[in-house]
């Protein structure tokens, strides 16, 4: 009820009384929504600020306010000196006009998602602060100014639609009668309840409420009380400021809360493959029983068989079919296959830690989603949000840097962000010194652990370095992923190749487990 026709009755009444005689000494915009008027007074200046987002409208009237020393500029010069003879307040419309000498009038019509603020010379639109309402640009302020029948008859006339009757009771009130039982009620009591809400609102209480989980400004005792004023200049103004403060708690608690969801998500997600994965490799122990029936039956096998039939002692004697290497002996097959089945443990262990570690996180993320999901004000929020790993918009990097970055026991590691990026992080920014690591054979990130001098690199810098080329690769979701590794000097580029494309002329290859996270959690991550 804000921009309720009986609530800016008593506002701008309350306002004369502050500006009139007053002179306009600045009227300035910070940004597209937002219109400040400063007003001279021999006491002190006084100062209207019109926020017109589309999501919500609404006037406040700071003590001070600072203007910007970039972003701003200046409105309506044709105010700037004029001086306040009145206000004025039309009929049964959500608008009013300060009028200054010379004839110029400033309307503020507070119209919801279509409010604007129009200065006015003669009587014709001379500016307008939101240029994208056309009907704004054919107002006249002699038509503003709107009839209500408040008879009786006119109301048992039409007391099927009483909300296009008295429009200007708006959503709030109708809520109101709703809730007193206003539909159940003969007709005679329906005008007596009409009646009563008017009286009301002709003599309200300027309160904050709460209802439904809404926050809203209101003339009549509906909703949970929030907050009492007897001055409607100042009730505004701290309305203003609660519900502006309430809605970017609510929109930052529903970011993170959604941010956390889509972890919890991926990390369920994550772990649903990796038990799959797991379960795969657990039940395929087919390479060690091979290996060890090959070794059984050594003497049986000549050299050269490409597939042998052995009984598989292991499931009482049944026929096993294994195809082997033609070109190598059939011990030199079997140690192939007893390799494999170490490989396939090592990855299983591989596995089971990444599982557990997936399992510890899923629940740590519920536990934060039901601590963010409590938090009842914005300080509650940020203590909570101060422990975890999500950056507040303001925070994240606005500077558009060609990688990110990650520091790892003391050691710089830059990820190339595409294929353009890294180019310049490969062939620009880094030296021959540093270490240039990718996923082999697939597109992926470059990958730089930046040298130091008189240093030679750990093996974990390397192998956290390796995880997140592996982890920034389209192989990111395998279980092992082969990454080369060398010194940058022997990385070069061929003319006319796309970009991202190197030749590598000197390498060293690593298998790693793809990982954001460090095994040990020493570094923190930059984009």
């Amino acid at each position: 009820m804000h921009n309720n026709y009986y609530f800016l009755r008593q506002l701008t009444s309350a306002l004369e009384k502050a500006i009139r005689l007053s002179v306009v000494s600045e009227c300035f915009s910070q940004n597209k929504d937002e219109l400040v008027v400063r007003f001279e007074r021999q006491e002190s200046p006084f100062f209207i600020r019109a926020s017109l987002s589309p999501s919500f409208s609404c006037l406040s009237f700071p003590e001070n306010f600072h203007r910007a020393r970039r972003n701003s500029i200046d409105l309506f010069e044709k105010l700037i000196g004029q001086r306040v003879e009145g206000i004025r307040q039309y009929e049964n419309e959500r608008s009013f006009a300060i009028n200054f000498s010379n004839n110029i009038s400033l309307l503020f019509k507070m119209h919801g998602n279509r409010s604007n603020v129009i200065l006015f010379k003669d009587g014709i639109v001379a500016e307008i602060f939101k240029n994208n309402i056309p009907d704004d640009e054919s107002l006249r302020l002699t038509d503003l100014d709107r009839v209500i029948d408040w008879s009786y008859e006119n109301f048992v006339q039409h007391h099927h639609q009483p909300e296009k009757l008295y429009f200007t009771f708006g959503k709030i009130v109708w809520k109101f009668l709703k809730a007193n039982n206003y539909e159940n009620r003969s007709m005679q009591e329906q005008w007596n309840a009409i009646l009563q809400v008017r009286d009301q609102l002709n003599n309200p209480i300027y309160a904050i409420r709460e209802a439904g989980g809404k926050i809203f400004f209101s003339l009549l005792e509906f909703g949970k009380l929030i907050k009492k004023f007897d001055d409607p200049v100042q009730a505004i103004h701290e309305f203003f400021i609660y519900y502006t403060q309430q809605d970017s708690f609510a929109k930052e608690k529903t970011s993170l809360i959604s941010e956390l969801k889509s972890k919890l998500h991926a990390s369920e997600s994550y772990s649903d493959k990796i038990r799959n994965k797991l379960h795969e490799l657990e039940k395929d122990n087919n390479y060690k029983v091979w290996a060890d029936l090959l070794m059984a039956n050594l003497h049986a096998i000549p050299t050269g068989t490409e597939h042998v039939t052995l009984p598989d002692f292991y499931r009482d004697d049944h026929p096993t079919v294994i195809k082997l290497k033609r070109d190598i002996s059939p011990q030199k097959n079997a140690a192939i296959f007893y390799r494999k089945a170490k490989n396939q443990h090592i990855e299983i262990t591989h596995l089971q830690k990444i599982l557990s570690s997936k399992e510890k996180e899923k629940d740590t993320l519920a536990h934060q989603l039901e601590e963010i999901a409590a938090a009842e004000d914005i300080k509650n929020l940020r203590k909570i949000t101060g422990s975890l790993e999500i950056a507040p918009e303001k925070e994240k990097e606005v500077a558009s840097l060609p990688y990110r970055e990650v520091e790892f026991n003391g050691y710089k590691i830059w990820i190339g962000k595409n294929a353009q990026n890294n180019d310049t992080l490969t062939l620009k920014l880094g030296y021959k010194e540093d270490l240039w690591l990718h996923a082999k054979d697939v597109a992926g990130s470059h990958v730089l652990i930046k040298h130091q001098s008189g240093k030679n690199f750990p093996k974990d810098v390397i192998q956290r370095g390796a995880e997140l080329a592996a982890y920034y690769s389209k192989r990111k979701n395998e279980s092992l992923c082969p990454v080369s590794v060398t010194p940058k000097k022997y990385v070069r580029k061929r003319k006319g190749d796309p970009p991202g494309l190197v030749v590598v002329e000197r390498e060293e290859v690593m298998m790693v487990v793809p990982s954001l996270e460090s095994n040990g959690n020493q570094y923190s991550g930059k984009r």
